[in-house]
């Protein structure tokens, strides 16, 4: 049995909004109402999670398996039964109104599957609806006079116990990653050899389809969902370096997913529950390359002046997952229950110079994995004040590759957990959580690729890896203040073992730079989350939230042997939001600040380092009547650009010099969107 907080007033109705409910902090769930978010006018069922106090979204993992791709968000006490449909999108379709509250449930509560979360919501909708059709159109002018678009109708339907769901979108946009901007390349003295300006763009239309019914079957309650999605982008660069030369290329990709998930809930008797999913996807990925490069000698072309590259890329999932929950009283609750995952991807890559064929390790691959996890977990509410919840999962798994690469390995690793949750008071909350985790091998990462011949060539595909594996130890402390402001502190420790990192591949067809395990290394990481509604500080009915994760890592660099930081690790993520309704103009407004962030590879022979400036949107809506929302905003405020630094060394750097920098700052301008969202339920 669930139990929910009940609430304090804190406020007007006129003052409705973050601060209004007050719940009590020692029982396991925190109950918002609709009234609790009413000051900031949402639009969406997003609009609203994103103004919980102490949550921050967590959109689930892109792996392979069920289990592992979890998010935090619940859909009426269940996970949707969809992996290509991310849970902020599911979010935007589900209508504020249809909103009957949002549970949240922090440190575990008995018979919530907390999904390997330590903090999870539930939006629970209304079932008073009939049905609505929701109709939103959009356009954005970008910086130098292109424009986008979106249309997008979401529709849903109850027939007594039986509801019906679906939306269709198409869609335009820019890639704020490209822009105008100079282009430097130096020698290792530091002497200019090329310089000049870069003009890059990309492009990419969206067209996704998805469906849903649920009805009750056979005493249970059965979901079936479907997507359609494909994604074709389009790339353009165009470097004119002086003295050097002129190199254009032009990128061309398409993606293409197909899904169908099922869910199947139904009672065991009076304390027993069974829920089960299948799911199915597969999908297709198109990609070339193409470059021509008058010899400006940074484009790291081997010789001559052109080159393709073209990947084809097919991959498939399976999965079939089945839990049984049992609580045989208030204070406990366990949980038990398997999955069985079939994975392949399917790999064929071409690289040509100057018309010659060249050979890259591990260019065309077929890869299966064959995987299946047992889990079990007990929930135990000890006192009213402290919670504990221990679990086991054991996973096992049998890949194998043929093609360029025959081989096949048998993995298996043991999953322990233990979370203890307590309450000191009724503002402030301690979570504890000491668990082994087990990484997800990226298939992708078994066969070449490349993200741009002008901007780092092409990089060998490594079918031995191992999973990347650690044990952590994490604290949370979570601190209430005023009415519905909340301040969490978390703090992770980790230690790490088969680190994947970049590593060197030596090949008769020449060296390159590769995906591999490293060995050991700690990863330490800081985070903050915050709410704090502003009526105290002379902003009415305005809520200010943010998160901020610092990290700190340590690894031993294999081709150096000197210890660096892990690659790709951003040193700090951080954005905060700021929304203000005013209800006596039908409208709110706010903004939304990103933070800069830096990621860094270190490759053999290079060092790579990318740095995505501030990001900043204001915006407003207005909403003359209770189903029309028309919305303004100016996004990259800033007009913040992207940076990207190469430093290219001889050969290996433990025994090569620097041969050049190659340093690019492109600026992407600000752009105009305007948007109309109109229900007609």
């Amino acid at each position: 049995m669930m139990i929910v907080a009940g609430f304090v007033a804190g406020g007007s109705a006129a003052g409705a909004g973050p601060g209004l409910a007050v719940a009590k902090i020692e029982q396991a769930i925190t109950s918002f109402p609709p009234a609790f978010f009413a000051a900031a006018q949402p639009t969406t069922a997003l609009d609203m999670v994103v103004l919980l106090p102490g949550f921050a979204l967590d959109k689930g993992d892109p792996v392979r398996g069920f289990g592992g791709a979890a998010g935090n968000v619940l859909i009426d006490g269940a996970r949707p039964a969809a992996k290509g449909d991310g849970l902020d999108e599911i979010l935007k379709r589900i209508p504020a109104s249809s909103v009957l509250r949002i549970d949240l449930i922090r440190g575990g509560a008995p018979g919530v599957d907390m999904q390997g979360k330590t903090v999870i919501a539930n939006v629970v909708r209304r079932t008073d609806t009939p049905g609505q059709l929701i109709v939103s159109a959009s356009a954005t002018r970008i910086y130098d006079g292109r424009a986008g678009f979106g249309v997008q109708a979401v529709a849903s339907r109850r027939l007594g116990q039986t509801s019906l769901e679906g939306s269709l979108l198409v869609g335009k946009g820019y890639d704020d990653g490209a822009g105008d901007g100079p282009r430097i390349a130096r020698d290792g003295q530091g002497v200019v050899i090329g310089q000049g300006p870069e003009e890059s763009d990309g492009a990419a239309h969206n067209y996704k389809a998805t469906g849903a019914i649920e009805t009750p079957v056979a005493g249970g309650k059965l979901r079936l969902d479907g997507s359609l999605f494909s994604n074709p982008y389009d790339y353009t660069q165009d470097d004119s370096l002086i003295p050097a030369g002129r190199a254009f290329e032009h990128d061309h990709q398409r993606q293409e997913t197909a899904e169908v998930g099922l869910r199947y809930d139904h009672g065991l008797g009076a304390r027993a529950s069974l829920q089960a999913f299948l799911l199915q996807q597969v999908g297709r990925n198109d990609y070339t390359a193409d470059l021509s490069d008058s010899g400006t000698a940074i484009t790291l072309i081997q010789s001559g002046s052109s080159a393709h590259y073209a990947l084809r890329k097919s991959t498939g999932e399976s999965i079939a997952r089945a839990t049984v929950k049992y609580d045989p009283g208030e204070a406990l609750s366990f949980e038990t229950g398997g999955e069985a995952d079939f994975n392949w991807l399917q790999d064929h890559t071409l690289y040509i110079q100057d018309g010659a064929p060249v050979a890259i390790p591990a260019a065309n691959v077929l890869v299966t994995e064959e995987r299946g996890e047992a889990f079990a977990t007990a929930t135990w509410r000890v006192r009213p004040s402290l919670t504990l919840e221990a679990g086991l999962r054991a996973e096992g798994s049998r890949i194998a590759s043929s093609g360029d690469v025959v081989q096949s390995k048998t993995l298996a690793y043991p999953k322990p957990r233990i979370v203890a949750t307590w309450n000191a008071d009724a503002r402030d909350q301690l979570r504890l959580r000491f668990e082994r985790e087990v990484g997800q091998l990226n298939f992708d990462d078994f066969a070449s690729s490349t993200a741009s011949l002008s901007n780092g060539g092409v990089h060998a595909g490594n079918p031995d890896l191992r999973p990347q594996t650690d044990w952590v130890v994490e604290a949370s402390l979570d601190h209430r203040f005023w009415a519905g402001a909340d301040i969490t502190l978390t703090l992770r420790h980790y230690w790490l073992q088969d680190v994947i990192d970049r590593a060197p591949i030596f090949d008769p067809a020449g060296d390159y730079d590769a995906p591999g395990n490293i060995g050991p290394g700690v990863k330490d990481e800081a985070a903050v989350t915050f709410t704090v509604p502003t009526d105290r500080i002379g902003l009415a009915r305005g809520v200010l939230t943010g998160v901020a994760t610092w990290r700190s890592s340590r690894v031993i660099d294999p081709t150096t042997l000197a210890a660096r930081p892990i690659s790709g690790l951003h040193p700090l993520d951080g954005e905060v939001h700021f929304t203000q309704g005013l209800p006596k103009w039908k409208a709110d407004w706010g903004f939304d600040i990103f933070n800069q962030w830096r990621e860094t590879y270190y490759r053999f022979n290079e060092i790579d380092t990318d740095k995505l400036k501030t990001f900043v949107v204001l915006f407003a809506e207005y909403k003359p009547r209770p189903d029309l929302a028309l919305r303004f905003e100016i996004q990259n405020a800033g007009a913040r650009g992207f940076e990207h630094l190469r430093q290219v060394y001889g050969g290996p750097r433990n025994v090569s010099g620097l041969a050049f920098t190659d340093l690019r700052d492109l600026h992407f301008g600000r752009e105009i969107y305007l948007r109309v969202r109109k229900n007609f339920g």
